[in-house]
């Protein structure tokens, strides 16, 4: 199969052939020769040379000055020249849509040269860049599904409302599940705006030291009236205070999160454990449950954006929840970790350093 050639570029205008630049290597050449002939007037008389020599040596140094100028312009076309019309004409069909470009080195790989590698690094730009593509438009039909389900609902029972002979009890109905949908179309659209926020880095987190167990002690009291409705028991491991240098409203997303989901996740009659111990060098907190579990696949998967791998609960949440809690830890410079197993519960590990006392 044949290559296809590369066009030229209609907007370069520059050649590496130029007459300009051969009469000025000529010139330079003559000045050479002369110099040279100088050295030999000490040992010969220019005077009775002919003038059939003058015109041979003049034509003599035009074949050499033509030879130079095509074998430095060749030796620039391959080394220059021919690559970066394949650079060019690869970065235009970038610009115009198509990821799928790749530029072969042409080298092996142990005689690379600042061009192979320039061709390594685009390769590497351009994979990125369609990765990013790809993100976007998943980010996009995932934005445009989750956003259509609250709105079908509402416009479903907004209509199902106007009926006149509506029994009292139905249109309180009607009217809780609009405002439910409501809520959770909110909730998405903020969650939506705050890792947008997060990404761009328009949040600064205001990093300030405060007491983690307190803020964990009040997140899960948030909680007790959810946990006891659905009979779950829940168990509770803490110090008595451990200082750590954050941004308390960000991080207070995250143990909302994580506990919220526990409790989604974890049937009647099961527990949720939150356990929190500190070193010298960092607070390590850790949300537990007895719920149904992941498997490796899923996990995999759940802090990206619109993921839920349960989709026997995705009326709950929007899948933005884990995604955020994930942004926050990065930004407050700690990690988080999860252990799971199908039908034996899930366990979120977080550490965050803990502030110089």
């Amino acid at each position: 199969m044949k290559k296809k050639p590369v066009e030229q570029d209609l907007r370069v205008k520059s050649r590496h052939f130029r007459w300009r630049e051969y009469a000025l290597t000529y010139f330079v050449l003559l000045t050479l020769s002369a110099g040279q002939g100088m050295i030999y007037a000490e040992y010969m008389d220019f005077d009775q040379m002919p003038p059939e020599y003058i015109w041979g040596m003049l034509g003599y140094w035009a074949i050499v000055t033509a030879v130079f100028c095509m074998v430095t312009a060749r030796q620039k076309f391959l080394a220059f020249d021919k690559p970066m019309r394949k650079l060019s004409e690869a970065a235009k069909q970038v610009a115009e849509g198509d990821f799928s470009v790749y530029l072969e080195p042409t080298h092996t790989a142990d005689k690379l040269d600042y061009v192979d590698v320039m061709f390594e690094d685009f390769n590497k730009m351009v994979e990125e860049l369609g990765s990013i593509e790809t993100l976007k438009n998943d980010f996009i039909a995932n934005v445009s599904h989750e956003i259509k389900t609250p709105l079908s609902v509402i416009q479903s029972y907004a209509t199902a409302l106007q009926k006149e002979d509506l029994p009292r009890e139905k249109r309180k109905e009607y009217a809780d599940t609009i405002i439910t949908a409501s809520k959770n179309l909110t909730s998405l659209v903020t969650n939506i705006l705050k890792l947008n926020k997060l990404g761009n880095q328009e949040i600064s987190p205001a990093a300030e030291p405060f007491d983690l167990c307190r803020q964990l002690c009040d997140c899960a009291l948030t909680f007790e009236n959810a946990w006891e409705q659905k009979g779950i028991e829940f168990v509770a491991d803490l110090d008595d205070r451990a200082m750590v240098r954050a941004d308390a409203s960000m991080l207070e997303i995250v143990w909302h999160n994580l506990l919220s989901n526990a409790l989604k996740f974890t049937e009647p009659g099961g527990t949720i454990t939150l356990t929190q111990a500190s070193d010298e060098d960092s607070v390590t907190v850790s949300v537990s449950d007895t719920g149904c579990g992941m498997d490796k696949e899923t996990m995999k998967h759940i802090f990206d954006k619109f993921y839920q791998g349960d989709t026997s609960h995705s009326g709950e949440g929007n899948g933005l929840g884990l995604a955020l809690t994930l942004r926050v830890i990065e930004l407050a410079g700690g990690s988080i970790s999860v252990k799971s197993e199908p039908g034996k519960g899930s366990t979120f590990t977080v550490r965050l350093k803990v502030e110089p006392q």
